[in-house]
Parts: C-alpha cells; structure tokens; sequence
C-alpha cells in the first residue's frame, strides 16, 4: 500500500439541520472509505436548529472514492459541505490602502509557514505599499477607486479573482467599501479587520476618539464580509486594557497590533477550514 496516501489527511466539514444520526452515518460513511478519523468536532445549535461537524481524516483511498463515499450521506441529511485535502495552500488575495501593520502581519506569517495559505497579488487604491509586495515579492496591483471609476475597479478585481483562482479575499485595513453586489458574491469568501469600539467610535481617528472619552479597552474583530457594513458574522476579536496614562498615539500602537494578530488568527481558521457559517454567526472549531 502507498505510503504516501496513507498519510494523506482530509478535511470533512458539514452542516445540516440537526436530526439523529447524522455522527453515526458520517462515521460509517469514514470507514467504507479506509479512514481514520484524527479529530472530531461537532455542534447543534439550539437557536437555528442546525448541526455542524467537522471531522479530520487519513486514507489511503483516493479522494474520489472519499467524496463517493459521503455524498449519499449528504444528500440524505440535506447537507451542505465541503471536503479538503490537508496541506492545500488556501489561494488569497489581500487588499490594503495606506496602512502596513496587518498585510505585513500576513506576509511575514505566510512566509514563515504559520499560515496555510498562498499569496499571488495584492490590491491597493494607493501606491503606498508597492514596496513591502516588492519585498516579498508579490505583484503589487494598484486600482485607484473614485465615486466615477468604483464599477470599472470592481471589474478589474472580479478579473484579478478569477485570473489568479482565487478563494479567500482579505480587506487588510483597506478603506473602500464594497458593492453590495461584490460582497454578496464574496459571501464566506472575504474578512475584513476593524477596530472593536464600532459603532461608539466610527470616522476618522477611531483611537483618538477612544482615549478623548477614556475607554479601558480596546481590540479588533476580525469578521466575513457582507452587504452590512461592519455587521457580517464575526470569526474572532481581541481586547487590550487601556488606561489615563496612554497617549493616544500608544492607542494608535496598541490597536495596530492588536488588529495584526487577530486578523491572522481569523485567516487562519478559515484557511484550516474550521469556521462554518449559522446565518448571522460562526462556529469556530479550534
């Protein structure tokens, strides 16, 4: 038997509404594929009445016969899932506008192996940041975007998704807001980074506004992008404490980072494959 494919390790994740069965017939399903299931994890929702799992595997089967194997479980339970190989490089294309912190962020942990994914191109409407892609590498796209050129600059970022395969999108503090045509047809496939104090403190200087009325904390959600600006299921958040002693230059400091790192964590469970969408929230399994 091959050695190679019997260490290859996949992916299941479903969702469904919740009903008996469902852990015993996967599994089975599993195990007329040769599987040895690594980890599991499952929830029902008691609020919208849907079940999720995800289930992590190894096989010497091809992933044909994996994928044969399930799909009349899924057609019996109504299910909506997806079936990935471990390892694939999740293809993403990152947008940012002026501000480094959280492409840097994504470019130094992509580059390290910390994150399982593959950068072909970065977006910008500025040409500010042409010499960190240099850095790493990447080609660096710059679409300048105004109130007259915003259709003709989404064409051009549907033509980059579609040219470069792209299946997650990353809004690394990129500061345009998305058609709503665009962002429903980038539904589970788009996170976006804002600092945490929405909607208390919106519009310019976020930060200086926070420490102009004293907060204590800070942070950052890292949440999928949807027609409603700044409301789409939020995958992970962060908070600092702050007091009267910080300028709000630190402010500004603090929440760099601490949007850096949370958006990394987020990119990183989508790419592992481990956030499922119930309507408005996520299940995270971690």
């Amino acid at each position: 038997m091959n050695e190679q494919l019997l260490n290859q390790a996949y992916v299941v994740t479903l969702s469904c509404p919740d009903r008996p069965g469902i852990v015993h017939a996967v599994a089975g399903a599993l195990l007329v594929a040769g599987c040895n299931i690594l980890d599991s994890q499952q929830y029902g929702s008691p609020s919208t009445g849907n079940f999720f799992m995800r289930v992590e595997v190894t096989t010497a089967a091809p992933k044909s016969e994996l994928r044969a194997a399930l799909e009349p479980v899924a057609e019996a339970f109504s299910m909506q899932w997806n079936l990935d190989t471990v390892g694939d490089k999740v293809r993403t294309l990152v947008m940012a506008s002026t501000s480094a912190h959280c492409l840097n962020d994504l470019l130094f942990q992509q580059r390290s192996g910390t994150l399982p994914i593959d950068i072909p191109a970065i977006v910008s409407n500025h040409q500010d940041l042409a010499g960190l892609a240099e850095f790493y590498g990447i080609p660096f796209h710059y679409i300048p975007v105004t109130k007259d050129t915003k259709v003709q600059a989404e064409d051009k970022l549907r033509a980059l998704i579609a040219q470069h395969d792209i299946q997650l999108t990353v809004l690394a503090r990129y500061m345009q807001i998305l058609s709503d045509e665009l962002c429903t047809d980038l539904t589970g496939k788009a996170i976006n980074i804002h600092h945490s104090f929405l909607p208390s403190f919106k519009g310019a200087k976020p930060y200086h506004q926070a420490h102009a009325r004293g907060v204590k904390l800070i942070g950052a959600t890292a949440h999928y992008v949807t027609a409603a600006l700044d409301e789409g299921p939020i995958i992970e958040q962060e908070v600092i404490r702050v007091d009267h002693a910080r300028t709000p230059e630190q402010f500004v400091q603090m929440g760099r980072d601490v949007e850096g790192r949370t958006l990394v964590q987020a990119v990183q469970w989508h790419a592992e494959h481990r956030v499922l969408l119930d309507g408005n929230r996520t299940v995270v399994f971690n």
